[in-house]
């Protein structure tokens, strides 16, 4: 007898920083990366913004959180947040 176990897929972790919290249960995060130009070779900062589910009241404006992929919960929600970073 084999026994099989469900492995949970791997999901892509952010790292950013809260910039609204206008929304019930919802938080927008921002995520900064540093591009180096494919050309140029200069490095410069871009930014990313994405609607992230948020169960606990105690996440503010300006925090750093990690959020993680998860199925979609809205039309733009893809994420939920894990914890403070």
């Amino acid at each position: 007898m084999t026994t099989t176990i469900k492995q949970e897929p791997k999901r892509r972790r952010l790292i950013g920083t809260v910039v609204s919290m206008k929304m019930m249960k919802t938080v927008s995060v921002r995520v900064d990366r540093t591009v180096v130009h494919p050309k140029y070779g200069k490095r410069y900062a871009v930014s990313a913004k994405y609607l992230a589910h948020n169960e606990s009241p105690d996440i503010q404006a300006g925090d750093k959180v990690v959020i993680e992929e998860t199925r979609p919960l809205s039309a733009l929600k893809r994420w939920r947040v894990v914890s403070k970073a």
